[in-house]
């Protein structure tokens, strides 16, 4: 029997800028039907009649570029449908720059408990540089304005290996994350993704990236100061204090279904990855039950390669008896000869009930994901 999904993304693809590394579905908000797309994504849920998850994310695009009183139907629509027992964590995005009082204030009285602020750095010539518009002195004050709001589980995104950065510059961003005293930092290397300013400048010769080598350093250096500072690193990018673990990025990482609603939106459900139309107005003009530009039956092999992929971006690894029941299948059988390969070289440790990737493995990334890829396996 089908079990519904117990996560659901939302998709805000509305910003006020477009920052030079970014690949998301997004579009310039001026002259956007912004207020009729907020209904088309309320009926969108509606139609879905979900009546109980335990995490919902508003992402995008830029969340906080709403206007409080948008912000403030959606979250409301939202709330009105849900078991708010049932639901244990509520994130919505935002920019420093964007959090006015009147939306911190339709934050701290809606049903949200979370939120995820788009730092990337502390370094005003480097914000500039990547094509973000707020500064260090807003990053404070939002933080400041969301903790007086009443808001403890605050978490930050930071990018390092940014064009011309030093590690001089990454410990500073990590010191400065440290005197703010929050409970989670995703910490993410630059990766150049198609049709962006960044890659468009690369290919031109025009963008001057810190080596592989140094890349490494600063990861390594991220790992080392803070688990210093009781930070665990559940995983591969991602950082928090015991209990303050991102529930929802959990489900994807534990290969759980999901819903995905709004334009360009991604879910996963009942074996079926589904993708929504991108452009907004190509969204707003397909029926609320046909949002869907593309469908997925995943194979039993598609299945389990991102069971592997997504599991061991995990510290907590992939549980072989977990995987057993799932898939019906041995797991030694399938991937014995790789992990004794991995385990060997330091980048796969074996505890017996479960496989973890080390530290190591964690630096070379996809030398190791792509050990666990099946060819002509029949199930």
């Amino acid at each position: 029997m089908f079990q519904k999904p117990n996560s659901a993304y939302f998709h805000i693809p509305f910003c006020s800028h477009i920052c030079y590394y970014c690949d998301f579905a997004k579009v310039l908000m001026t002259g956007q039907p912004v207020d009729a797309y907020i209904e088309a994504i309320i009926e969108e849920f509606q139609g879905l009649k979900i009546k109980k998850l335990k995490t919902v994310y508003i992402g995008g695009g830029t969340p906080s570029v709403l206007s409080a009183q948008q912000l403030d139907r959606l979250l409301t629509a939202i709330a009105d449908q849900l078991d708010l027992d049932f639901l244990e964590e509520f994130t919505v995005e935002a920019n420093p720059g964007d959090l006015s009082d009147d939306v911190i204030k339709v934050l701290a009285h809606s049903a949200v408990n979370r939120i995820s602020l788009g730092v990337q750095t502390f370094n005003n010539t480097l914000l500039k540089k990547i094509g973000r518009t707020h500064t260090e002195a807003q990053v404070y004050d939002s933080i400041e304005r969301l903790k007086m709001a009443g808001f403890e589980n605050i978490t930050i995104d930071l990018i390092y290996a940014l064009p011309g950065q030093t590690m001089e510059m990454v410990k500073s961003d990590v010191d400065k994350f440290l005197a703010l005293d929050l409970p989670h930092v995703a910490l993410y290397s630059l990766i150049l993704e198609d049709h962006t300013v960044f890659m468009n400048r690369q290919r031109r010769g025009l963008l001057r990236l810190p080596s592989e080598d140094k890349n490494a350093d600063m990861y390594e250096y991220i790992m080392d100061i803070l688990a210093q500072h009781g930070y665990q690193h559940y995983e591969v990018s991602n950082f928090g204090r015991p209990g303050f673990e991102s529930k929802h990025n959990i489900t994807y990482w534990d290969n759980e279904e999901y819903y995905g609603i709004g334009a360009g939106a991604s879910g996963y459900l009942a074996g079926v990855r589904y993708k929504n139309y991108g452009p907004v107005h190509h969204y707003l003009k397909a029926a609320a039950n046909d949002k869907r530009v593309s469908e997925e039956v995943l194979s039993k092999k598609s299945q389990i390669e991102e069971e592997m992929f997504l599991g061991l971006r995990k510290k907590s690894g992939v549980l072989v008896e977990k995987f057993e029941a799932k898939f019906n299948c041995s797991f030694d059988k399938l991937y014995g000869e790789q992990i004794t390969e991995l385990i060997k070289q330091k980048l796969l440790y074996d505890d017996r009930e479960r496989i973890h990737m080390t530290d190591k493995g964690f630096e070379l990334g996809n030398n190791v994901f792509e050990k666990f890829l099946l060819d002509d396996v029949n199930f």
